[in-house]
């Protein structure tokens, strides 16, 4: 990452990817199984989309990775120019609880539509990323629950050091046969335990990726578990490398975050309360259900000049969702990601202005107000 500006410990990075440059601060929309729910790509590029998520679990299981491969990759299989970062599918494999079983070696699991059984390995989950065609690609970790005993945080996070170690190795591997590899991100663990986390990121570091994520996150932990983590890891981190948080989706957190020296973010939010009519607003989050907006005809939030925003009123949407219209959920949607996208960029003005502290303190001033 080639760093452009810091104030404080909030910075700005260029991130170059061979689908295109990422300016961060970023958020990544999630498009888990190759699409962000209720957006075409072409209306994703509109807003400013610059990277989308994919993920391995869900995309290895449906459509299969050979019929993505027959298509030419991921890129083309969905028609998305720009680039993809895939997640292991490592939270998504542990959160299945019991239909799954964790050794050393990798992970067994069932699926989760049809019952079979398939086994990821750290090769292997490198070699599926590397068919996808991604841009950025993670290591396989263990990613434990919040909250979690000391023992069993450890054991996790000795995996995930041993598991990065062979997702390094297997990329290395490819890279002599001149194959076009993708940048690979390590993950570092340790829950909330200080020194465990420190002994990770060390770990991790040591293997020399070209990112680094912070994994066993936003799982349930209190918020000030998160920035204290955050807080003790982050000035640790190897400077010159993007830092990703995993997870992350309010506002008002990745505010945070980037205070503390995040680069990337990805969560499901901003969908999924697109979805069920809930609305970040530049004060604070709008239920559209509510009936005190049934005769609302202003915009959603008249300081956001989104599509939506634009030409919809709260009445119009709450009449949508009350109906049960998809075009609610896709307008609902389409005003979340953008409202998310230009917080970033706002963020990184402020940040190549030297006034961050400002900006974010003037942000949440009005956030809390509804």
């Amino acid at each position: 990452m080639v760093k452009k500006a810091s104030d404080c410990a909030a910075r700005t990075g260029r991130i170059t990817t061979p689908h295109g440059v990422i300016e961060t601060p970023v958020f990544m929309p999630v498009g888990t199984q190759g699409t962000v729910k209720t957006m075409t790509p072409r209306e994703l590029e509109e807003i400013g989309t610059q990277i989308i998520l994919g993920n391995t679990y869900h995309l290895y299981l449906r459509p299969g990775i050979e019929i993505i491969k027959e298509a030419g990759g991921l890129h083309s299989f969905i028609h998305w120019p720009r680039p993809i970062l895939t997640d292991s599918g490592g939270y998504q494999i542990f959160s299945l609880g019991t239909l799954c079983k964790i050794t050393d070696e990798g992970v067994k699991f069932q699926s989760h539509i049809d019952g079979s059984y398939h086994f990821f390995a750290p090769q292997k989950i490198i070699e599926i990323q590397i068919a996808l065609g991604a841009d950025i690609i993670m290591v396989l970790d263990e990613c434990p629950p919040y909250p979690a005993t000391y023992d069993h945080t450890r054991q996790a996070k000795e995996r995930t050091t041993a598991w990065a170690k062979e997702c390094k190795e297997t990329l290395s591997r490819l890279l002599a046969t001149n194959h076009p590899l993708p940048a690979l991100f390590g993950i570092i663990q340790g829950g909330a335990f200080q020194d465990l986390r420190i002994e990770s990121l060390k770990e991790i570091a040591q293997i020399d990726f070209d990112g680094y994520a912070i994994g066993g996150l936003s799982v349930g932990e209190p918020k000030e578990i998160t920035y204290e983590v955050l807080s003790y890891t982050c000035p640790a981190l190897p400077k010159g490398k993007p830092r990703y948080l995993m997870g992350l989706g309010p506002p008002e957190d990745i505010l945070e975050a980037v205070g503390l020296g995040i680069d990337m973010f990805d969560c499901v939010m901003p969908t999924r309360h697109g979805r069920t009519g809930s609305l970040f607003t530049s004060r604070g989050i709008l239920n559209i259900k509510n009936a005190q907006y049934a005769r609302d005809f202003t915009p959603p939030d008249p300081d956001c000049d989104c599509y939506t925003c634009r030409n919809f009123t709260r009445a119009y949407l709450r009449h949508l969702m009350n109906a049960g219209e998809i075009l609610g959920a896709r307008l609902n949607t389409c005003h979340n990601l953008y409202f998310m996208i230009k917080l970033m960029k706002d963020i990184r003005q402020a940040i190549s202005d030297n006034c961050f502290l400002e900006f974010k303190g003037d942000f949440l001033a009005l956030y809390q107000r509804l």
